[in-house]
């Protein structure tokens, strides 16, 4: 079969984006709306973004008038009965899509296809609320519709064959790359999105880091369009409670329980961007102290006139991301930064305690451990630990982002200092607490083992994986990718040790990676 006439029903940003995008790939469309007000605002919607794409010299006067004239508005539902697909894209809740999806089923002929523009909700109980399961499938969009290249195409085990094949034909005239999964909730992208954004709710609610800094921490190592936080506020944080509610209910995997701040900015009406206030503040209005406060706030620094590096006879990674003056435990006397890279936890704590005793009072002494070992052991054995801050490297460097651990003594102005220090080496700095993982690994590293339990699971290919986040999410590589850069037996590693720490099983590697690890893949 071939799609030539669409009908979209709810005209928000999404569904007057997707009756923007039918349009100009030539599709007779009818715009439907409960009411007047809506169905003009939806117009207005259409009308203002090809307006935009005319001003910016993307788009024809003459072919922007053709599109809108490709496309019919109504209140009508009726008037649906004579186009090949209808698309729905009201709210995500599931009794309002449910209902309507029953009553299109009762308007359009047996041979119309419905699709769900649903980004989480399960597209098999949609479809058996029809007498026509086999011609129903999701057709999830990205906002915004007209300029993000993916579709998820989702199909049900009942969902037939030639609708699956006309639905992808149709994406790809579109000039959307369609990626086809099964109905599993979340699909591909707000399957692996959401555990990451999640996962930040968490490390901002616990004070793991200040908002701001935890944000531009993931966008310096990842490149990222923007940060867990400040994405959260631009989907809504109404609409990503609803999606952590059901990825939780069909998985119970504990790091989809929605974080607890999470739930109360929303009871809050606090949504993000459209209100507001969210995370962050879009108006005049004061900080919100309830979020900001627990984080670790660093003071003015201290002066700076002297780096030193003690390490092993190797130059670890460390030092040569520093590339400070490299002396013995004997010469540092005069250095205000110390950072200690002794190899090994034992090694670095010796180091450490040799060094304390030879330094002024003002003196910050910086020491590399692993996840293995906190930084308040070595912190202990100075005789000192106000001094001491943990400097660590996490895997997912992209732009040289380096970690400023505080234990509880550290004293603020020696974490300002060692930031200060990273930054003359023209390192991105985040100051954070003493926890498992830092902040970036334990926010990065089960975002990409969440990647590679879907690949072995059977559920997506790595294209698809990588093609979901890339265009979906306009991640500059896909997770596969990244974990290609960073090696599968160092994530493996580090896997075990966060679990371990943790206590959380589903941090455990997935299976694929000890195949992936074994093979060098």
């Amino acid at each position: 079969m071939e799609i030539t006439s669409a009908g979209v029903v709810g005209l928000g940003t999404m569904g007057a984006g997707i009756v923007e995008v039918f349009a100009r790939a030539g599709l007779a469309v009818t715009a439907v709306e409960v009411n007047d007000e809506l169905l003009s605002a939806g117009r207005e919607r259409l009308t203002s973004s090809l307006g935009r794409a005319v001003d910016r010299g993307r788009l024809a006067a003459e072919e922007r008038d053709a599109i809108i004239e490709r496309v019919a508005f109504t209140t009508a539902r009726e008037q649906l009965a004579a186009v090949d697909l209808v698309v729905e894209a009201v709210p995500e809740r599931l009794d309002i899509k449910t209902a309507l999806l029953r009553d299109l089923d009762g308007i359009c002929p047996a041979e119309t296809v419905l699709a769900t523009n649903t980004s989480s909700l399960p597209v098999t109980e949609l479809a058996a609320a029809t007498a026509r399961p086999g011609r129903v499938i999701g057709m999830h969009f990205f906002n915004p519709a007209p300029v993000m290249r993916l579709v998820e195409v989702i199909r049900t085990v009942t969902t037939d064959g030639d609708v699956l094949a006309a639905v992808r034909s149709l994406a790809e005239r579109c000039g959307k790359t369609p990626v086809v999964v099964g109905d599993r909730a979340g699909f591909v992208a707000n399957a692996l999105l959401f555990g990451y954004l999640n996962d930040a709710a968490h490390a901002a609610e616990t004070g793991q880091a200040a908002i701001a800094d935890l944000d531009a921490a993931v966008v310096a190592a990842t490149g990222f369009p923007m940060g867990p936080l400040t994405l959260l506020d631009l989907i809504g944080l109404d609409v990503s409670l609803d999606v952590l509610h059901t990825l939780f209910d069909e998985t119970r995997d504990p790091r989809y329980a929605p974080a607890p701040l999470l739930r109360r900015l929303v009871m809050a009406g606090w949504l993000g961007r459209k209100t507001g206030r969210g995370y962050y503040a879009y108006d005049d209005s004061p900080p919100v102290p309830a979020i900001e406060t627990p984080a670790p706030q660093a003071s003015a620094p201290r002066s700076i006139t002297r780096v030193a590096g003690v390490g092993g006879a190797r130059k670890s990674d460390l030092l040569a991301a520093f590339e400070p003056v490299v002396v013995s435990a004997d010469e540092v006397a005069g250095a205000d930064v110390v950072l200690i890279d002794g190899g090994s936890l034992t090694a670095t704590t010796e180091l450490a305690a040799r060094v304390a005793g030879r330094l002024g009072e003002e003196a910050v002494i910086a020491v590399a451990t692993s996840d293995e070992a906190p930084v308040a052991v070595v912190a202990a054995a100075t005789g000192r630990p106000a001094d001491v801050v943990g400097v660590h490297l996490p895997l997912v460097p992209r732009r040289g982002v380096v970690e400023v651990v505080m234990t509880a003594r550290t004293d603020a102005g020696a974490a300002a200092t060692a930031a200060a220090a990273a930054t003359a080496a023209g390192l991105t700095p985040v100051v954070c607490r003493d926890r498992p993982g830092r902040l970036l690994d334990a926010l990065l590293l089960p975002h990409l083992n969440d990647a590679v339990r879907m690949v072995g699971d059977g559920y997506a290919t790595r294209d698809d994986v990588d093609a979901a986040m890339t265009l979906g999410c306009g991640y500059p590589e896909g997770p596969m990718a990244m974990l290609a850069a960073v090696g599968a037996d160092e994530l493996r590693s580090r896997l075990l040790h966060l679990a371990a720490a943790t206590h959380v099983a589903a941090l455990a590697p997935a299976p694929l990676l000890d195949d992936l690890a074994a093979f060098g893949g």
